[in-house]
């Protein structure tokens, strides 16, 4: 049993040149861009090359509701990737790239944990490859060709009072919430009421996250709706002349980064979207070219299956043609505690009946995800406290759900730790069990695909909309958008909308407080709630702690 802290691990890791890694993937040297040595983009060429390969079995991995306890999804999600090659499959993991809000505010870093991470942690935790800055550039350039517009004539009669493009940072920080830009006179524009979202919930975001090569990129980025004319039309990104340019802003953006796992596994780390207020999936194009380049393709969804895998299924496989083959839900035994009642401070000694109260959390979202037609599988992160009755009061509620838990012990053993569930998942994948199907068709109104979601799958009695929101729905509808998806923007801590109310609740109701059309990404943004697109710092942020030592080395990043 490993004491080293996550950093230490990764700091001493083994790492192979990242042609090496490529060449695991049958990728060549000249099918990889190079940036150092342990970091590489597969070019766009390569990609193009292999879409008439068949695809290998897409294995997804979720989780219960998040508590303070912690679940270690991506750590399970690394450490089945290096499960299934340890057991000779040749597999690779995709995962969504880290924003800097949660690094430096309360949740952490993304790569992982123990001896089931992706390196180079610190890298990937900072600016990687660029990718973020290259969205939040690309994202504020239309910001400001939008107030130019406005300010050399306004050719497009655009509405002021009706621009609905906000601009974008990604750190958290509350004061951007809402603001006013252009005080300080003529020369600076006409003053409007506007604000920031975090860069990971940008529609820019979305989109690069679900276009299938650069052509498409543009053209979804040209159909952003940017503002509205006095008279209700609607003013595109397109109008407004910022697509190409975005475009090329993005150009390197679009094309996966592959790194490695401890393990020197291949590991794809592209896009990340939040999916408590984006759709939490990493990029269709790392999914999709992993697919054609492994027999078995490891991906996660955020936060709890009740978010990211309903997204997961509902928008990115709806869109993407994808199927997973299996679904693994990760669940501890102390989050079950949590759910069961017990505080963050009392999770060390056993309790069992904490346990059995805590596990209908999980029972739901096994539930929900046998109702999209995926057979699944949970995988029981093992912490050093956890006692065999506890382990195997969570077995036993599972098999009475009809499904299997395994215990999974890859934060100190790596591979190791993950051979039993990579055997069973495999098994699964290959025996074909699945008949995966959304959960709603594309041509269900607009509102009843929210009620669908609340209902089959948060379990509430009902959907709360006001008028305004309702009409707002219907005239999307009536402009053509109605076949388009819905993604949920709700607390991660709760199937409910009040973060406090943990477990399995019914008998709730959904309240929806603002409806945003995401025209380029395709789909409607429904905010429940208390919901923020921009998350603000903790009283302590990690920020606080984060340094470089006398070495030069990072301290305090996890």
């Amino acid at each position: 049993m490993s004491h080293k802290s996550d950093i230490e691990i990764a700091r001493a890791a083994n790492k192979h040149p990242i042609q090496d890694v490529a060449a695991k993937l049958d990728m060549t040297f000249d099918d990889i861009i190079p940036y150092g040595h342990d970091k590489a983009k597969v070019s766009q060429e390569f990609i193009n090359s292999v879409q008439d390969r068949d695809n290998g079995k897409l294995i997804l991995v979720t989780a219960i509701n998040p508590t303070p306890a912690g679940e270690g999804k991506t750590t399970t999600t690394v450490g089945l990737g290096d499960g299934l090659n340890a057991i000779g499959k040749k597999a690779a993991v995709c995962i969504r790239e880290a924003s800097l809000g949660p690094n430096f505010g309360m949740k952490g870093g993304a790569a992982g944990g123990g001896y089931a991470q992706i390196v180079p942690m610190e890298d990937m935790n900072l600016h990687f490859t660029g990718d973020f800055h290259a969205i939040t550039s690309a994202h504020n350039l239309l910001s400001a060709m939008i107030d130019n517009h406005i300010y050399w004539g306004n050719e497009l009669a655009i509405d002021e009072r009706r621009v609905t493009w906000r601009r974008v940072v990604d750190l958290n920080d509350r004061a951007l919430r809402d603001v006013v830009t252009s005080l300080g006179g003529v020369a600076n524009g006409f003053p409007r009421q506007t604000g920031f979202d975090i860069t990971v919930a940008s529609e820019v975001m979305a989109i690069l996250c679900l276009s299938k090569n650069l052509a498409d990129l543009q053209e979804r980025l040209g159909n952003i709706i940017v503002a509205y004319t006095r008279e209700r039309a609607a003013i595109t990104c397109r109008d407004i002349g910022a697509d190409g340019a975005m475009t090329v802003l993005l150009k390197d953006a679009m094309q996966p980064n592959l790194v490695q796992t401890l393990e020197n596994n291949p590991a794809f780390v592209h896009g990340g979207p939040f999916a408590n207020i984006a759709h939490g999936c990493n990029s269709l194009i790392a999914t999709q070219t992993a697919l054609k380049l492994a027999d078995y393709v490891v991906t996660e969804a955020g936060f709890g299956a009740d978010l990211g895998a309903e997204k997961f299924m509902n928008i990115k496989c709806r869109k993407g043609g994808l199927a997973p083959s299996a679904v693994v839900v990760v669940a501890t035994i102390r989050a079950m505690k949590m759910n069961g009642g017990v505080a963050k401070a009392d999770l060390g000694p056993e309790n069992v009946e904490a346990v059995k109260a805590g596990c209908p959390n999980l029972g739901r979202h096994i539930e929900n995800l046998k109702s999209f037609g995926v057979p699944v599988v949970v995988a029981i992160n093992h912490f050093v406290t956890d006692t065999d009755a506890e382990v195997q009061a969570v077995q036993d509620y599972v098999e009475n759900h009809g499904s299997e838990a395994i215990l999974c012990k890859h934060w100190a053993l790596g591979s190791d730790g993950t051979k039993e569930l990579a055997t069973r998942v495999a098994e699964i994948a290959d025996a074909d069990m699945g008949s995966f199907a959304p959960l709603y068709a594309d041509d269900m109104g607009l509102f009843e695909k929210i009620e669908t979601v609340a209902k089959r799958i948060y379990r509430a009695d009902e959907v709360l909309a006001d008028k305004k929101i309702r009409d707002q729905l219907k005239a999307w509808e009536d402009a053509g958008y109605g076949d388009l998806p819905v993604c949920m923007a709700k607390t991660q801590y709760s199937f409910s909308t009040d973060p406090n109310l943990r477990g399995a609740p019914t008998g709730h109701s959904v309240p929806i407080r603002e409806v945003r059309l995401s025209a380029g990404a395709g789909f409607v943004v429904v905010i429940c709630g208390e919901i923020m697109t921009m998350p603000g710092l903790p009283s302590k942020p990690a920020a606080l702690t984060i340094g470089l030592d006398d070495s030069g080395d990072v301290q305090g990043l996890f």
